[in-house]
């Protein structure tokens, strides 16, 4: 005769076990259990499906090798070297006043740290080393200000003081927009659409690009907002010095006014001797931005 083989019975897990493990997925606690603790998932608008980098470090240091340089200005209150971190060892130089911020909101907010405070009257920053008047670059920069004036970013023949002559100038006109100016024979201007108002106290990315093949263009917020593909020229004023937050207006260029100095604040100011795409400002602008509510 066969043996017949005894079916065991099949073992009942405690409902309490399915239970928990239901829970844990999602962070909270089992009906008649307790828990010490919850979980939340927030999804900002800034999330990996948008931004490739969450840290303007990260975005910059893809393009540091066409940087000239690459300042992130959170250096401490009263220091005189404005760290250039592209690895090219073009520290820049702090005049004037020099005071910081970590107040909120700021631009490039997971970064941490403080921001260069500039008092309107004194305060800006000078490239050490003189060098060629470039045809071909783009100046960055991220900027806070409720003055409608003031000259954010640009090239000139003087490293400290008012500049002769001037150039490559990023600069809040009188209207509070942005515009971006160059001479070559005569003035020419881009400048940001009529009724947008950059000095509103708000952060903002400003990106202008120049070169014989794509003329000038000027991009805030990560957005191209004016160009002039016809432009292809630049002053060659036989050589000068980068600046940052001051420097002459006086080239007749539309909404200059007269205060050059910026009132505000900066982080992460950087020239490139290449034209920055379309697409790496807007990598620039969403490593740096906000993050929703701020």
């Amino acid at each position: 005769m066969t043996p017949r083989h005894r079916e065991r019975p099949r073992r009942r897990w405690p409902l309490v076990g399915v239970a928990l493990a239901a829970a844990a997925a999602v962070g909270v606690a089992a009906p008649g259990t307790t828990s010490g603790w919850t979980a939340a998932i927030t999804d900002p608008a800034d999330t990996a499906r948008t931004a490739p980098y969450f840290h303007c470090p990260d975005a910059l240091t893809v393009d540091a090798g066409s940087a000239l340089f690459q300042y992130p200005l959170t250096e401490d209150a009263g220091s005189t070297t404005a760290r250039d971190v592209s690895g090219h060892g073009n520290d820049g130089t702090y005049q004037g006043s020099m005071t910081t911020s970590t107040e909120t909101p700021i631009a490039c907010p997971r970064d941490g740290g403080s921001a260069y405070v500039l008092d309107g009257s004194t305060s800006y920053v000078s490239m050490p080393t003189k060098t060629a008047p470039p045809a071909t670059y783009s100046e960055e920069v991220w900027f806070r200000t409720a003055t409608a004036a003031g000259r954010l970013i640009g090239f000139g023949t003087a490293r400290t003081g008012t500049s002769g002559l001037e150039d490559r100038a990023v600069y809040v006109n009188t209207d509070g927009g942005v515009t971006f100016a160059t001479y070559s024979s005569r003035n020419q201007i881009v400048t940001s659409a009529a009724g947008v108002d950059y000095a509103d106290g708000a952060w903002h990315q400003v990106v202008a690009t120049q070169s014989p093949s794509t003329g000038m263009a000027l991009y805030l917020d990560g957005t191209l907002v004016a160009s002039n593909s016809a432009y292809t020229g630049a002053e060659d004023d036989g050589g000068g010095y980068w600046r940052i937050g001051y420097d002459s207006l006086s080239g007749s260029w539309v909404g200059s006014g007269s205060a050059w100095y910026v009132n505000g604040a900066m982080r992460y100011a950087a020239v490139y001797t290449t034209v920055l795409t379309a697409q790496q400002v807007a990598t620039h602008y969403a490593a740096g931005k906000l993050v929703t509510g701020n």
